[in-house]
């Protein structure tokens, strides 16, 4: 049995899925940045933000959607999970707190959320690229439970 044999064999359901998810939210990224782009200065009125915020969010999303789908097969599953719970809470405790502020009365609310879209996925990205690659020598997977 040949190596590359035996790392299809090695994929497991569970990590096909892990894969499938990784590739989803990437696309998520760009799309929605390509929506904050094309919808610069209405998104931004509609959430109370300069342009040049929704403009410097879409190039980011984009940018890191980009980087988390062409790593997919580069990097550990492990790596993707995590750092995608840990921007996924981010992104949820953000627009908790943005929709806090704004029912409070606050203008502020469109910005904290777009804020955090501007800096996380640079953040994400940057630590998806500083993270230890899968192993191509020693035939270990990508989805190995180890990793």
């Amino acid at each position: 049995m040949t190596q590359a044999q035996a790392q299809t064999q090695a994929t497991t359901p569970a990590a096909t899925y892990r894969v499938v998810g990784i590739v989803a939210d990437g696309a998520v990224k760009v799309l929605l940045g390509a929506a904050f782009l094309i919808g610069a200065t209405r998104l931004g009125d509609l959430l109370g933000v300069p342009t040049w915020l929704m403009i410097t969010s879409g190039v980011v999303l984009l940018a890191a959607g980009g980087v988390e789908m062409r790593y997919v097969r580069r990097r550990r599953l492990r790596t993707y999970t995590l750092l995608m719970i840990a921007y996924d809470s981010g992104w949820t405790l953000t627009a908790l707190t943005g929709l806090l502020v704004a029912w409070r009365g606050g203008g502020a609310g469109g910005e904290v959320w777009m804020g955090y879209q501007a800096v996380a996925p640079l953040v994400f990205a940057a630590l998806l690229l500083a993270s230890a690659p899968v192993p191509e020598a020693s035939g270990a997977r990508a989805d190995d439970p180890a990793h």
